[in-house]
């Protein structure tokens, strides 16, 4: 795979999600819990936001020739969390659902216009930082898979969970 031809399906992913989103609206409806377990869609927005900040900020220390270690100590999990605003998904000491649950507790109470702002510019930084990066970097680093994993797997992954929930929030919306 080439960067222009990676470029493309990030970006055709992210349409998708986008049009899904889009079938939702910008509304109320975007809090409503039960999406996803107890997660709303903006909690799911959130989610995906941090994980595309994580990326956004890894490409960039790469682009600047500057090196990310992971955390090996609680304390050092608790500075990256204050000085970042997420939690750092490489650190070996972390498991699937602490930081996932972290995520919800951090950005329950921010605003839905807030996040999908926040994650606007997470997505727009990992596409800007990549067209300006030489491909032998990316390809040096394993970027194409590290940028899908918190990217376009993660709007799969959550796709399945939110159409579900739509057919069954439209149905009952019919319904009454």
């Amino acid at each position: 795979m080439n960067k222009i031809i990676f470029i493309d399906r990030l970006q055709r992913e992210r349409d998708k999600f986008e049009l899904l989103l889009n079938r939702v609206g910008f509304t109320r409806t975007m809090t409503i819990k039960g999406v996803s377990g107890n997660w709303s869609i903006k909690d799911i927005i959130a989610h995906i936001w941090a994980y595309e900040q994580y990326i956004s900020d890894r490409l960039n220390e790469i682009q600047h020739g500057e090196i990310y270690k992971p955390c090996k100590t609680y304390n050092a999990l608790d500075a990256f969390l204050d000085e970042f605003g997420y939690p750092d998904f490489g650190s070996p000491l972390l498991d699937d659902d602490t930081p996932n649950a972290w995520i919800y507790e951090k950005y329950k109470n921010v605003s839905l216009e807030e996040i999908v702002a926040q994650e606007n510019q997470a997505f727009t930084s990992i596409v800007t930082t990549l067209e300006s990066m030489p491909e032998y970097l990316i390809k040096q680093h394993n970027l194409f898979d590290r940028v899908a994993d918190n990217t376009y797997h993660h709007y799969q992954e959550h796709t399945k969970a939110i159409k579900a929930w739509l057919k069954k929030h439209t149905v009952k919306t019919k319904k009454i």
